[in-house]
């Protein structure tokens, strides 16, 4: 007879969801320090390296709604690594500039980001990554963008 029960540690959701949460927490822990949460890191590259700057391009980049958006612009601004003005002049739109703060945070956070990634790229072979990022790609593709709540 065939155990046909739901079996939560072998299913593939749960799965990926303690392994996004291990490495998301390893992260975190040392970021901490800078007074930076995982959004406020994801909010620097966006600005910082990416070039977007307006609030929606940087919702779409990090995968958070629109309020978590302006949540964590707020939080920011406050500390000091951002600054939020007008965009186009007549007080419509919201530009997200870094400042000093920022820009240092996101230099000092960086090789962090790095080694954080490379921690768990070490544990598989060239091929095992090649075919885990082949796998999470295809099980993506064609599936709705579910923007998760902070």
């Amino acid at each position: 007879m065939t155990d046909d029960r739901f079996q939560l540690h072998n299913s593939l959701g749960y799965q990926i969801t303690m392994l996004a949460r291990v490495i998301e927490r390893r992260f975190e822990q040392g970021i901490a320090d800078y007074g930076l949460t995982r959004p406020m890191w994801c909010v620097l590259l966006a600005a910082g390296q990416e070039g977007l700057h307006s609030p929606s391009e940087i919702a779409d980049f990090i995968g958070i709604d629109r309020t978590a958006t302006s949540r964590t612009l707020r939080k920011m601004e406050e500390r000091g690594f951002i600054t939020r003005g007008s965009g186009d002049g007549d007080g419509r739109s919201i530009h997200v500039t870094l400042r000093e703060r920022g820009q240092q945070a996101l230099e000092a956070v960086l090789p962090m980001a790095q080694e954080n990634a490379a921690h768990f790229e070490a544990k598989l072979t060239e091929q095992e990554l090649a075919q885990l990022r082949a796998a999470a790609a295809k099980l993506l593709r064609d599936e709705p963008r579910i923007v998760p709540k902070l």
